[in-house]
């Protein structure tokens, strides 16, 4: 007998883990599309003329392979003590935190809290997180994070022009300010003809601004209490910004003391590494007066259905999908998973806790001073927190070259000073070192002495919340960080069908390394001998999306997709600007375009000409001519997002980028559809000049809740010289981001994507985002109107369900979404890009069960819905009306025209492993009219209970 080995490659990464129909399931899934194969169902999708020819060309590797290849690259980083300040510390990131957070995909698999009855767990870690923060910073007001303390003050400056009453265009910042605060500020002003003014606060002249920025404490060390000149800008009606460092706060005066409008500034030091410059949490407080300029995401408290506290998030207007250039920022991802790292970092020491790690880093920096002061050492300033400056000299080199030899890295501060900060990391080994670094040796005695003014030291209390003062045993800790994420749904429990959002797999070996301390540890600036592993990565990572992509150049540094929109329009601007084009300042953009897109224009300043679509979705060809030939020679660029926003592959497209090119305008191809392009269609081939990828998406980093995500840009040649620069490796233009890397840790994610699918698993991959689909759309087709196809009958990697057709009947897009929770589902993109519709994407990562079950409750909630529309029960009694059903609708007395087992069993959900949701549907209007952003008392809930 001849034995025939297996034909299944068990380390085949792509196909075996990462796509999750089966080719015996994809066979089955395209009869029922009614085509013969995948290439054939590509070729009736994506027009014959943009298909790329030339297969992506490397090989994948199993998820062994890739553990050992980066262990290989993590052992080329050098982990050194950095004490280079700056913003960026050395933490202890407690163990239970790190297993159950940072490592726990109910964490960093879950989607934004735009469903609040399903995101209660994190929304309440948000809302402890805002707490913690309006707490230490002193004003009533905190958003759920920012994407880095830079971008949060250049945010806090757009935030008081739109909010000052003085007539002034100038904005004064602190000379103290950290350098790339500076420069970042800068960037954010220099398009909308706002002057920066930077010097001492001594010398501000507050009539002259709208409104000034200081660093608290300054990036030199210095601890000034900065009350005199926050009413001097009050007096001119202008706006006070304060810098701060929440860990510093514990000890030393808070800005609202001060009288400061807004605080700004990163919480990394709070349990999360520095990873070579993040992905870390910047927060913003502000006054109550404030509030709705405020941007970003706020965690607000409402109740639900029954009457019982209920979270979600609060003034949801304000944000630049629903108003777009009119929005108050152009923010849409935020930091939520490193915030809920720093709020439970708060909730595990507690007051006390996190005022003994902030004395024990102060005064270990008085003693430091101390002995440097009777060596001879000349050290400033007087009044500091945990940082020093050190006057050396021509010794500079010298020095620094001594604290290497001892595993230190100083900060070099012109060519003869060097600064020293101390972390919570720093023990009587590190005190010993710095000093021998200058040649003495021993360190003097502890004494708790400050090193600031008895005036400046804090007087009000702070974290005062049972939350912060539970048991911190870490039975307690961990039970509550279960309890928490068993309020949620993520995709460690069901697939999230959110089209253009792109919820795929988020593999585990892809996680693991961003823990190492190879690659967590390093301070974004070390000497670049130091990190030459993130080199080696960064470097790769950009070949192979410049190759994915057909762009020349890759900038990393956008830490954010929409950060990549508008990197991607200053540097168009930058361009123009350099061959002759100041003047050109239009930018076309569709009405089905991404909601960031119309924000990130204005923040980039260029004027919004919206161009219409045809009746079946795709750009109006002829509008879009007549409005470029209207802005002539002042066109800039076009925004259009491919496939289309409304999930269709236009024919159109290269006319498009024809059109502005003849017209001189460069063409801004939006990233966020990349997942239906990747190995198929180079957006860099078929005319586009740039384009931001978003890697939260097509590139498999988490969504973590809301963040963390980047969205570095892809150019042309032409445009590579005007990519974004940075203050600490040089370059031509400023940058729009606190690090050159943006969140370099988690590009280490995407990076081992690419490594283990391998050219031609991307590709497959692409398609069979593309088949899943099209399955749901041949499947519901009938069922649900399905909004735009292409003119074969076939979608992207998404489709539309028409919703509004059941208006009539009372049954609204709301109803369908809340009905999808009690079957066990995320409900798809609700009204966007069209109002009262669902905007499904499967992505190829789930598997035919997952999306069978899907379909299965869609089609139920159909019969649901036809109930409705024959009479047998209103929409008001209907399930659908009351979704989604808790255990309390359960086990209360029941008087509902449906029984108990429809309400909390329909089809599609599961029995045994049944999701309940938390709370009832939540009650938006009630949280938006009595806006609660911190924690509520305990007795809000015990009355609740009641």
């Amino acid at each position: 007998m001849t034995y025939t080995p297996v034909d299944y490659n068990t380390y085949d990464f792509a196909n075996r883990r990462h796509i999750g129909p089966s080719p015996e399931e994809m066979a089955e899934m395209l009869r029922v599309v009614g085509t013969a194969s995948l290439e054939t169902l590509m070729d009736e999708t994506i027009p014959a003329s943009i298909q790329q020819k030339t297969p992506l060309g490397w090989s994948g590797l199993a998820e062994h392979e890739l553990l050992a290849k980066m262990r290989e690259v993590a052992a080329k980083n050098k982990v050194m003590t950095s004490l280079i300040g700056q913003g960026y510390y050395g933490t202890v990131t407690p163990p239970a935190i790190q297993r159950n957070i940072l490592e726990n995909p109910a964490w960093y698999t879950a989607y934004t809290p735009y469903q609040p009855e399903i995101a209660q767990g994190r929304l309440e870690a948000l809302l402890n997180y805002q707490t913690m923060v309006s707490d230490l910073t002193g004003l009533p007001v905190a958003n759920a994070s920012l994407l880095d303390e830079a971008t949060a003050a250049a945010e806090a400056m757009t935030m008081a022009g739109r909010s000052a009453k003085s007539k002034a265009r100038g904005f004064f910042v602190d000379r103290n300010c950290h350098p790339q605060t500076i420069a970042v500020i800068k960037t954010r002003a220099q398009p909308l003809g706002i002057e920066v003014i930077v010097d001492d606060p001594a010398v501000m002249e507050a009539d002259k601004v709208f409104g000034g920025i200081f660093q608290y404490p300054g990036t030199y060390g210095h601890v000034t209490d900065y009350t005199d000149q926050i009413a001097a800008l009050h007096a001119a009606k202008a706006i006070a910004i304060v810098a701060t460092d929440l860990l510093a706060l514990t000890m030393i005066k808070e800005p609202g003391a001060m009288g400061a409008d807004i605080a700004v500034g990163s919480s990394q030091r709070f349990g999360v590494p520095m990873g070579y410059g993040g992905p870390h949490a910047a927060f913003m407080s502000c006054t109550d007066a404030l509030k709705r300029s405020m941007p970003g995401r706020i965690v607000g408290v409402s109740i639900d259905s029954r009457g019982n506290t209920a979270y979600r998030l609060a003034l949801q207007t304000r944000e630049q999908h629903i108003r777009r250039e009119k929005a108050t920022s152009n923010v849409c991802t935020a930091q939520a998973l490193l915030a809920v790292m720093a709020s439970f970092y708060a909730v595990f020491h507690g007051p006390k806790g996190l005022r003994a790690i902030a004395e024990r880093v102060h005064f270990a920096t008085v003693r430091l001073a101390r002995a440097l002061k009777a060596a001879g050492a000349k050290v400033s300033p007087d009044a500091v927190f945990d940082t020093i400056t050190v006057e050396v000299g021509v010794g500079q080199a010298g020095i620094l070259a001594a604290a290497r030899q001892e595993g230190l890295n100083f900060r070099k501060i012109g060519n003869d000073r060097v600064g020293i900060s101390l972390d919570e990391t720093s023990d009587e080994r590190v005190l010993i070192s710095v000093l021998r670094a200058f040649g003495i040796e021993g360190v003097p005695p502890h004494r708790a002495e400050l090193g600031f003014p008895d005036a400046m030291l804090r007087q009000s209390d702070y974290l005062t919340h049972p939350v912060f003062h539970m048991n911190r045993a870490e039975s307690e800790m961990m039970r509550y960080m279960r309890r928490l994420s068993d309020r949620d749904l993520a995709l460690d429990r069901a697939m999230i069908p959110l089209g253009s959002c792109t919820m795929k797999l988020n593999a585990a070996a892809e996680m693991m390394p961003i823990t190492w301390p190879e690659f967590g540890s390093l301070h974004p600036f070390v000497p670049a001998d130091q990190a030459l592993g993130y080199k080696e990565a960064i470097d790769d990572l950009s070949a192979k999306l410049c190759e994915i992509t057909g762009y020349d150049a890759m900038s990393m540094q956008p830490n954010s997709g929409a950060q990549g929109e508008y990197a991607g329009l200053l540097t168009i601007a930058a361009y123009h600007r350099a061959n002759g084009g100041e003047q050109r300042n239009i930018c076309l953009i569709p009405t089905s375009a991404h909601g960031t897109n119309p924000a990130s224009a204005q923040m980039a300043g260029m004027k919004v000409v919206v161009v219409k679509s045809a009746p079946n979705g795709d750009v109006d060809l002829d509008d879009f001519r007549d409005k470029a030939a209207a802005a002539g020679d002042k066109l800039a660029a076009c925004m259009i997002t491919y496939p289309s926003t409304h999930g269709v592959f236009e024919e159109t497209v290269r006319e498009v980028c024809k059109i502005t090119h003849d017209f001189g305008g460069q063409v801004y191809i939006d990233g966020a559809n990349m997942n239906a392009l990747v190995g198929l269609v180079k957006p860099g081939k078929i005319g586009g000049d740039v384009s931001h990828l978003n890697l939260h998406k097509t590139f498999a980093i988490p969504h973590g809740g809301g963040g963390p995500g980047m969205g570095p840009i892809g150019v042309g040649a032409h445009l590579a010289p005007y990519l974004p620069g940075h203050p600490e490796v040089g370059g031509k233009e400023g940058p729009v981001s606190a690090t050159p890397y943006g969140s370099a840790s988690i590009l280490l994610i995407s990076w081992a994507y690419c490594l283990m699918m391998g050219g031609e698993g991307l590709t497959q991959a692409t398609r069979v985002a593309i088949l899943n689909a099209n399955y749901i759309a041949a499947r519901l087709n009938g069922a649900y109107p399905i909004l735009f196809m292409g003119n074969k009958g076939r979608v992207a990697h998404e489709c539309i369900l028409d919703t509004r057709v059941f208006a009539d009947a009372g049954v609204t897009v709301d109803d369908i979404a809340k009905r999808l929770i009690d079957n066990g589902f995320h409900a798809p993109t609700m009204s966007w890009p069209v109002s009262g519709t669902l905007m499904v994407e499967p992505t190829e990562s789930e598997t035919k069960a997952e999306i069978d079950r899907f379909i299965t409750a869609l089609l139920a909630i159909r019969a649901e819905i036809q109930s409705v529309q024959d009479g047998d029960i209103s929409a008001e009694d209907s399930p659908l009306r009351h979704a989604p059903h808790t255990v309390n609708d359960l086990v209360a007395e029941w008087d509902r025209k449906y029984s108990r087992e429809a309400a909390c069993f329909p089809p599609g959900a599961f029995r045994v492993d049944k999701y309940w949701p938390p709370v009832g549907r939540v009650d938006n209007v009630h949280g938006d009219r009595n806006l609660i952003c911190t924690c509520p008392p305990l007795s809000d809930y015990e009355d609740a209970a009641e």
